[in-house]
C-alpha cells in the first residue's frame, strides 16, 4: 500500500486531493494537515511515500517544512501561486499543480510519480533541498531551526552571525547557537544583503550587531559583537565591511 499524506491549510484544497486519489486503489491517505507543524509531525509518524504540499502556509511555509521534514517523501506541490515553480522544481519536486487543477492534470502529476518512483532515492532529494536557495519573501526574515522533536522559528534580527561547520553551519543567537545542514553559500543568497554580510569564508555577520572594528596582528582585523564575539576578517571580507560601512 502506498502511504499519502495532504498538507494543505484549506480543507476544501484537501478534499479535492483526496477526491482524485480515490481512483488509486493501492494509495492510503494516512493524515491529513493544515500547517507545517503538523506536516513535519505526520512525515516522521507515519513516512509516507508521497505528499501534496501547499506552499503558503500559517506558521511554517511549504518549503520550511520540507526542509526540517525527515524523512524526505516524494512531493508534489499544490498551490495557487505560481511565482513558486521554479523553486518547487529545484527542491526535486515531482510535479507542481496550480489551483484549480482538474482531475486530468492531477492524473498526469500522478503517472510523473509512479514513472520515477523507482529511480528517484531520497539522498538526491535531502542535497538538492538542503542546498536551494529560498525564494520566498518569509526566509529573508526568519530561520527554522529543528532542536531534537521541537522545531523553532529565529527572527534573522535575532541572529548574530554564522559560522561554517564541516556539512553544517551554527546559526548563533545571543545564548544558543543552532545547527543546519546548509551551505554557507545558501544564506549567503538566501539572507538580506542589507542586514548580512560574509565577512570570511567560514563566517556571516548581522550588521546590525557589530560594535566595532580592531586591528587583528599583522595587518589583519576583527569585528566585535554586541554579544563579544570576535570574528575575523579576511582581506576581501574587510574591504567589502568598509565599503558597506562608508569608512
Amino acid at each position: 500500500m502506498i502511504k499519502v499524506i495532504l498538507i494543505d491549510d484549506e480543507p476544501l484544497a484537501r478534499g479535492l486531493v483526496a477526491e482524485y486519489l480515490e481512483s488509486y486503489a493501492d494509495i492510503q491517505i494516512v493524515k491529513e494537515c493544515g500547517d507545517g507543524f503538523e506536516g513535519v509531525k505526520a512525515i516522521a509518524e507515519h513516512q509516507p511515500d508521497l505528499i501534496f504540499l501547499d506552499v503558503q502556509m500559517p506558521k511554517l511555509n511549504g518549503f520550511e517544512m520540507l526542509e526540517l521534514a525527515e524523512p524526505k517523501p516524494s512531493v508534489i506541490f499544490t498551490t495557487a501561486f505560481d511565482e513558486y515553480a521554479m523553486k518547487a522544481f529545484e527542491s526535486n519536486a515531482i510535479d507542481y499543480l496550480l489551483k484549480p487543477f482538474s482531475k486530468e492534470r492531477f492524473d498526469k502529476a500522478m503517472s510523473k510519480w509512479m514513472s520515477q518512483r523507482a529511480n528517484q532515492t531520497s539522498e538526491t532529494i535531502n542535497e538538492t533541498i538542503e542546498n536551494t536557495p529560498l525564494k520566498h519573501i518569509d526566509e529573508q526574515h526568519r530561520i527554522a531551526v529543528r532542536f531534537g522533536s521541537k522545531i523553532s522559528i529565529i527572527p534573522t534580527q535575532d541572529v548574530f552571525y554564522i559560522e561554517a561547520y564541516d556539512d553544517y553551519v551554527k546559526i548563533f543567537t545571543e545564548k544558543d547557537y543552532f545547527l543546519k545542514k546548509k551551505t554557507m553559500s545558501y544564506y549567503e543568497q538566501t539572507l538580506n544583503s542589507a542586514d548580512f554580510l560574509r565577512v570570511h569564508r567560514s563566517f556571516i555577520i548581522n550588521l546590525r550587531q557589530i560594535t566595532r572594528i580592531e586591528p587583528y596582528e599583522k595587518n589583519g582585523h576583527v569585528v566585535l559583537l554586541k554579544n563579544g564575539k570576535s570574528i575575523p576578517l579576511s582581506r576581501s571580507g574587510y574591504a567589502r565591511l568598509k565599503e558597506v560601512l562608508g569608512l
